[in-house]
């Protein structure tokens, strides 16, 4: 079992950057997939990035594909996610996720456990 906490949220202007981290406890951190989604005011939860076991594969959605970077630390136990060139439409609550296989994987539907989120907004 693993349980996630997300850190580093907040408010930025647009076009500025921001990191999101998320800290896992527990042991075999390595052995999940982890993945980042976001819940925009009165809008579903999206896929945003999943990044696999060992970080050699990573996925992203379209709408931040060149914007943002997920990346892990398993010696850390953190899975990361550098935002850049933000709009206000990325404004959003994350949440970390994580899926107790190895591969990454882009449905919300498998991944087992998840953070409490952090609150993200990109003012205009």
């Amino acid at each position: 079992q693993v349980q996630l906490v997300e850190s580093g949220g907040g408010l930025v202007q647009a076009g500025g950057s921001l990191s999101v981290s998320c800290a896992a406890s527990g042991r075999s951190f390595s052995s999940y997939a982890m993945g980042w989604f976001r819940q925009a005011p009165g809008k579903e939860r999206e896929f945003i990035a999943a990044i696999s076991w060992n970080g050699g594969v990573a996925y992203y959605a379209d709408s931040v594909k060149g914007r943002f970077t997920i990346s892990r630390d398993n010696a850390k136990n953190t899975v990361r996610l550098q935002m850049n060139s933000l709009k206000p439409e990325d404004t959003a609550v994350y949440y970390c996720a994580a899926d107790r296989r190895l591969q990454a994987t882009k449905s919300q539907g498998e991944y087992g456990y998840w953070g409490q989120g952090t609150q993200v907004t990109v003012s205009s």
